[in-house]
């Protein structure tokens, strides 16, 4: 009895279940506004990947704004605009990257509104920093631009005004110190991890990484009149930056090829490729080689073969474009002592838009993740390197070369002589680095320690010991500018603060535009060269302008000046 009546009392309690499930069926049934197979809200780690994922892609050096940098610091050359500082306001890489960092910035404020509506305030932070970050490129690039009204769409805000660029990065460096206590307080349920691809959740890395990144854009402010030499003396004083390349700020690219090919950006587009978008530069070689007058004159730097890699042998002929009979390479730049083989910045040659891709040097293993130039000089193709090699974005040897700007100008205490030699020191070490992580098939010499290296940077420590105060800064800022290749967004940046590296001048007795080659080739006009001056900021994108009832008027690239180039 005592049986049945349960059964009997359970059939009561599961009619009414069934009538329930049946009455929430209908009203889901009814509601077919209600999208149940593509949800709305994106769980905290999706949006965290997705995001860094874009960051990257915005800064990258074969990518966007990367492939004009990159060209305009003369670490790569060019037959698009970008030559001869020809960058328009309709470009569409620029335009790219505009429309990229407020997307990104659109998905960033996305996240830190869950995050924080949800408690998980290291998400908050790490998303605060990486805005942080992204609207520093956006003030590096463009001056003043949309901030305290930007991604407002929710709001009513179609036409977000233009902030003062001086008061964004002012909110910049306040805005580290929040993301900071939030990355700190490990406050939340739900932590980052394997959804972090710079750092993996480790709050303490990412801490170090925001005292470094507000070090650089205390550096980058330093020529200011309102300089905030309190903020900077605090920061000094938490000393808690960097301290290794375990640490460094990157995005670590694989070879896998789907669902989407991870690997790094200049590697596709010239080992992948079968038309190249950016060459390398004959000035930064020169340089590398120990052949520019001015600076390291004789004193060749041991990770050429780690930059670059040479198709053509020594000597070999240019086989798909020379004429043999002649003599005649056809060669816009080539060095046939080493097999060097390129065009130059600015070119107007006969010989410069000549396809020639059995011939061209290609960027190595350490920029790209392809090969080290182990002299076999073949031709190349998708399958040669693995592709892995990270996109650097901030990095210790990067944070000790500022720490020796910073020594050398007197805002810093310290020795500039010891952190430069570490600084040099650190860049070797990193492109070893890179290279145990490439996993090549080659047999590839470790730099550090080597005979090579230690002779090389004996050299540079004596050139910097006899050279003048404003040498002595020159010699830092070119050592950061080779030891951070593909990273155009920083040294952008430092030549516009402080005029180093020299660069190429297309109409100078530059030994770049000396090299016979046996083609005749000619300087370019001055009124080219006036027609197309040095961009010291960027063009405010077009559609912008055409979309934006708020937005000024168009600027002139070549006097509209970012607040800190002094």
């Amino acid at each position: 009895m005592k049986l049945f009546k349960k059964i009997n009392n359970n059939k009561g309690k599961f009619a009414l279940l069934i009538a329930s499930v049946f009455a929430i069926s209908c009203s889901d049934f009814i509601d077919v506004d209600k999208d149940t197979d593509n949800p709305t809200v994106a769980p905290l780690n999706l949006l965290l990947t997705g995001t860094q994922v874009d960051l990257n892609d915005v800064t990258d050096f074969q990518n966007f704004t990367g492939t004009i940098l990159s060209v305009y610091t003369h670490q790569g050359t060019s037959r698009e605009e970008q030559d001869q500082y020809g960058t328009k306001s309709d470009n569409l890489p620029m335009n790219n990257d505009w429309n990229s960092i407020y997307l990104t910035l659109t998905n960033l404020e996305t996240l830190i509104s869950q995050a924080t509506a949800s408690g998980d305030m290291v998400y908050v932070g790490i998303a605060q920093m990486q805005k942080a970050y992204l609207m520093s490129i956006a003030v590096d690039l463009w001056g003043d631009v949309p901030y305290s009204e930007a991604n407002q769409l929710a709001t009513g805000i179609v036409s977000p005004k233009f902030d003062d660029q001086k008061e964004i990065y002012t909110s910049i460096l306040a805005l580290i110190d929040t993301a900071k206590i939030n990355i700190a307080s490990d406050e939340g349920t739900q932590k980052p991890s394997d959804d972090d691809l710079f750092y993996g959740g480790d709050t303490d890395k990412w801490v170090r990484f925001a005292n470094t990144f507000k070090l650089k854009l205390y550096n980058q402010t330093r020529l200011t009149a309102d300089f905030d030499q309190a903020g900077f003396d605090a920061l000094v004083a938490e000393n808690n930056f960097f301290t290794s390349n375990a640490d460094d700020f990157q995005f670590n690219q694989t070879a896998n090829l789907s669902p989407t090919d991870e690997r790094n950006k200049l590697y596709l587009e010239s080992y992948n490729s079968t038309q190249f978008g950016t060459y390398q530069s004959p000035w930064f070689y020169e340089i590398l080689k120990g052949m520019n007058p001015n600076i390291h004159n004789g004193n060749p730097d041991p990770r050429i073969p780690y930059y670059f890699y040479n198709q053509l042998a020594n000597g070999e002929f240019p086989p798909d474009q020379g004429n043999a009979e002649t003599g005649d390479p056809k060669a816009d730049y080539w060095d046939k002592s080493t097999g060097f083989f390129s065009i130059r910045f600015g070119s107007v040659g006969p010989n410069r838009d000549f396809s020639a891709e059995n011939s061209y040097t290609y960027p190595g293993i350490f920029p790209s993740g392809g090969l080290y130039d182990d002299e076999s000089a073949k031709v190349v193709d998708g399958n040669s390197g693995t592709g892995i090699a990270p996109h650097r974005i901030l990095t210790f040897d990067e944070f000790l070369y500022i720490q020796a700007e910073l020594i050398h100008v007197n805002k810093l205490a310290g020795n500039a002589t010891t952190k430069l030699e570490q600084a040099i020191t650190a860049s070797f070490a990193k492109v070893d680095q890179v290279v145990d992580g490439n996993g090549s098939a080659q047999n590839i010499p470790t730099l550090s320690g080597s005979a090579g290296v230690t002779t090389f940077i004996a050299k540079v420590m004596t050139e910097f010991a006899a050279a003048s105060t404003e040498k002595k800064l020159e010699i830092i800022m070119t050592q950061k500018w080779v030891g951070t290749f593909g990273d155009p967004f920083d040294q952008f940046n430092d030549y516009r603060r402080t005029g180093y590296p020299v660069l190429a001048n297309p109409t100078g007795p530059s030994p770049e535009y000396q090299l016979n080659n046996g083609d005749a080739f000619p300087l370019i006009d001055s009124q080219t060269v006036q027609n197309n001056p040095f961009q010291v900021s960027f063009y405010y994108t077009q559609n912008e302008l055409n979309t934006n009832q708020n937005a000024p008027a168009q600027k002139d690239p070549s006097t509209y000046k970012i607040f800190w180039d002094n």
